[in-house]
């Protein structure tokens, strides 16, 4: 890099190194970092007397309360000025940091606001140190995983679709970074004249992608209506953990103007003493929560496996679940037609497909597999695709294709679960002999995978039953 000695020794005093040396378990960048809440007070923001950091609740670190409080009290609230966030290229610290955010692709929103959280962190005088500090100096997400607990994964969409790419995406950007940077004085250096590596770059990302929240803005409303959503750091409120029933919540509140936004933590239940505060972090797969968050959930009801939506599997998986002469692979032009409506044919098909979840079955499959196990379009055409695309629409186009349907589904299921290299006994055992965080996410990422689709497998050979009991012998 072409900065003089002198430059970086005038700077010496202001910057921090991406290197820092262990501290006691859990690891903060910091070995003593400073008090949080008592920073948090200090810069006229409030913390209730109740809420207290603890290093042993059920989720790891997080935030719990000693003694009961009533729904509706107010818990954390942070000024407008606490919050760390990137909004927008106009409102970036540097034309410099403007530029290399700018060409972040929109997927990894987390880079952007990564990069001003790197810049802080590289500053001696940054005024968000108390909080940096207490920022893990390690994450649990994928990127950071040995290669063998990737491959223990056993999930392609996840290995190659996101962890790959994303583990790409760091190192090409490390060298247009450098690029970038090279000829950059010192003064004017957005990361204080050090260099920035893949290691840091993940760093970052993965402090902003487990940690931030997306609220509004200073611009509350964009051109259409919708919310403008801003990528928000925000001290101590970010240790809440985890929970689809959460005891507490995220408000925002206006106070004159839009640049005077107060966040705040308030009790949406009533929390006992001694227990966790806990956010719901959004309706998501294991996929997101792992990659993101770096934990899995147990029997997430959002959790999903994705196929594709290939005509000659559709075929073989038909035929073994006994239906006669399946026509996947050989739609009528009726049926192309209406395969081309649900985007599964045509031009530009979206081939992803997906069974898990609130769906159980994604629409667009159900609705595909049950059109082409029909007879003709005269029976199709008395049901919109709507009614198609729903599981509750109870075997709209008759029994025997219900079941015919179910059963091709679960044939799918059986297939997918044989992708799996090892079964769920097989992980639980591997399990018990002990492993390495990582390793251990990796497992238990595949156990949920493979335990969902048993679930999905469950479910429909459960309606194939009630089904079976209907049907008559005109309809066999």
């Amino acid at each position: 890099m072409a900065t003089s000695k002198l430059a970086i020794t005038s700077l010496a005093a202001h910057i921090r190194p991406f290197t820092c040396s262990a501290a006691s378990q859990p690891s903060r960048l910091a070995p003593h970092p400073p008090d949080l809440v008592r920073w948090i007070k200090r810069e006229g923001g409030f913390v209730h007397h109740a809420v207290k950091l603890s290093q042993d609740t059920p989720f790891g670190i997080g935030l719990i309360s000693t003694e009961q409080i009533p729904q509706g009290t107010d818990l954390i609230s942070l000024p407008p000025h606490v919050p760390l966030r990137f909004e927008s290229d106009e409102t970036a610290p540097s034309p410099l940091l403007a530029a290399l955010a700018r060409r972040v692709p929109e997927e990894l929103w987390a880079m952007k606001l990564g990069l001003r959280l790197l810049q802080e962190r590289a500053s001696a005088d940054s005024f968000w140190w108390p909080y940096i500090s207490n920022l893990p100096e390690t994450y649990t997400v994928p990127i950071f995983f040995p290669g063998e607990d990737i491959k223990n994964l056993q999930y392609a969409p996840l290995l190659h679709q996101q962890v790959n790419k994303r583990c790409r995406f760091l190192l090409d950007f490390e060298r247009e970074i450098r690029h970038t940077l090279e000829d950059v004085k010192a003064t004017d250096h957005p990361f204080s004249g050090q260099d920035v590596n893949a290691s840091a770059l993940g760093w970052t990302m993965s402090a902003v992608s487990t940690r931030a929240f997306r609220l509004h803005g200073n611009r509350k409303v964009v051109q259409g209506g919708s919310s403008d959503h801003v990528p928000m750091m925000l001290p101590l409120i970010d240790m809440c953990n985890h929970s689809f029933s959460p005891n507490v919540k995220i408000i925002q509140e206006q106070n004159g103007s839009d640049s005077n936004t107060l966040v705040k933590v308030v009790a949406e239940t009533q929390v006992k003493e001694n227990d966790p505060l806990l956010l719901n972090y959004g309706c998501l797969s294991n996929d997101f929560f792992l990659l993101d968050y770096g934990f899995v959930v147990e029997s997430n009801p959002y959790d999903t496996i994705e196929l594709k939506y290939d005509e000659g599997l559709l075929d073989a998986a038909s035929m073994a679940a006994g239906v006669a002469s399946p026509k996947f692979s050989s739609p009528a032009p009726w049926q192309h037609q209406l395969l081309s409506q649900l985007n599964l044919a045509g031009k530009m098909p979206d081939l992803k497909v997906t069974i898990g979840g609130q769906e159980t079955v994604e629409g667009r499959l159900l609705a595909a597999i049950r059109i082409l196990l029909s007879s003709g379009l005269v029976e199709i055409e008395k049901h919109d695709l709507e009614a198609l695309k729903s599981l509750s629409s109870t075997a709209p186009l008759g029994v025997a294709n219900e079941i015919a349907t179910f059963r091709t589904v679960i044939a799918l299921c059986v297939i997918a679960l044989s992708h799996f290299p090892t079964k769920i006994m097989e992980d639980e055992a591997i399990l018990k002999q002990g492993v390495s965080d990582t390793a251990e996410l990796s497992i238990k990422y595949r156990i949920q995978k493979k335990s969902m689709i048993i679930d999905v497998m469950k479910d429909l050979t459960r309606r194939v039953k009630l089904l079976s009991a209907q049907e008559t012998p005109s309809a066999s």
